[in-house]
């Protein structure tokens, strides 16, 4: 510990659980599941309030967390396994690592893919547009992740190459990520702050440009995978350890930050060709939510409307109001 003058010190392996005692029971928390947690939940409510302004069911984006939580958790840590196969499928490896995302190892272009499956499923569930509630969720994504990073700090994990840099970050000499040889005292570059960094500021980029040019129909999502994409191709490139695959000397994460960065722009373009107005509502055509204390529409309470249908033995009169668009809406 001495040679480390200038340094971000790493939390030790007590910081990496919370002992909750209580009715003679002893949970362990993992500190880095609750980051997670914190991050889901603060995405959640500004996604809520994204999606409420622009005319959504308020409480809706909890319907559509209910498929997009799950599958993305899975698609993380799946993604995380397949590309570190050495870490858990070896003679004598105990198999059941596999699922113990708690311990860390959950790869974010993962559970983009998982969350992207959920978000579909849920938006076809609830009538949603699918490309609105990408568009709502970009900027709180990226917050949550940032918020998500600590959870690595905790774990000692997301580092990068040795650094002599000042806020280089001590990591404990038993870490199994870094290389055999190194000596003790070696600092490594603190990728989880850079990352939380980048994605801070992307945060405040992506909420300006949306305010400032009307960014609409998932282009809000595409400026959201170009500047992660960007950030992380960088990021995994000096990463201590990248992931076992490699195409042409270049590690599978990079790759899949080259991906992100041309799915947005090839979003980006696709939309803008296809939409050139506003988003007439958050919701496909006729599947609108109304407001309880909406207006109804004169036509609805037309004296015709009670008269009775006797091709079907339904009166009018009874049927479901016409869906209108939200206030404001064209």
């Amino acid at each position: 510990m001495s040679s480390w003058v200038a340094s971000i010190p790493s939390p030790g392996p007590e910081w990496q659980q919370i002992p909750i005692d209580i009715f003679g029971l002893h949970w362990r928390i993992q500190t880095y599941a609750i980051m997670i947690l914190i991050g889901i939940v603060v995405a959640a409510i500004w996604t809520s309030r994204r999606l409420t302004k622009r005319g959504a069911e308020p409480g809706v984006v909890l319907d559509i967390l209910l498929w997009a939580v799950p599958l993305g958790i899975i698609g993380a840590r799946l993604y995380h396994v397949f590309t570190h196969p050495a870490d858990y499928f070896y003679a004598g490896a105990d198999l059941w690592k596999v699922l113990f995302i708690w311990e860390g190892g959950n790869a974010i272009f993962g559970s983009l893919i998982g969350g992207a499956i959920g978000v579909w499923i849920g938006c076809r569930w609830t009538g949603l547009r699918f490309w609105t509630f990408a568009d709502a969720v970009a900027p709180a994504l990226l917050l949550a992740q940032a918020i998500g990073r600590l959870g690595n700090y905790f774990n000692q994990e997301l580092f990068g190459l040795p650094t002599n840099l000042p806020w280089g970050l001590q990591i404990d000499s038993g870490n199994k990520a870094i290389p055999v040889g190194l000596p003790d005292g070696t600092l490594f570059q603190p990728l989880f702050l850079y990352e939380i960094i980048w994605n801070v500021i992307g945060v405040v980029v992506i909420v300006w440009l949306e305010r400032k040019f009307r960014l609409q129909w998932g282009k809000v999502l595409a400026v959201y995978l170009i500047w992660y994409g960007l950030g992380r191709s960088y990021l995994e490139s000096i990463r201590i350890d990248p992931s076992e695959f490699s195409f042409l000397g270049i590690p599978t994460n990079v790759w899949a930050a080259f991906a992100a960065v041309v799915l947005g722009v090839v979003i980006f373009i696709v939309q803008s060709k296809r939409h050139t107005g506003l988003e007439p509502s958050p919701y496909v055509p006729g599947r609108e939510w109304v407001a309880p204390d909406a207006e109804v529409d004169s036509d609805d309470t037309d004296l015709d409307d009670e008269i009775t249908d006797e091709d079907d033995g339904e009166t009018a009169g009874s049927r479901k109001p016409k869906a209108t668009s939200p206030a404001g809406s064209k």
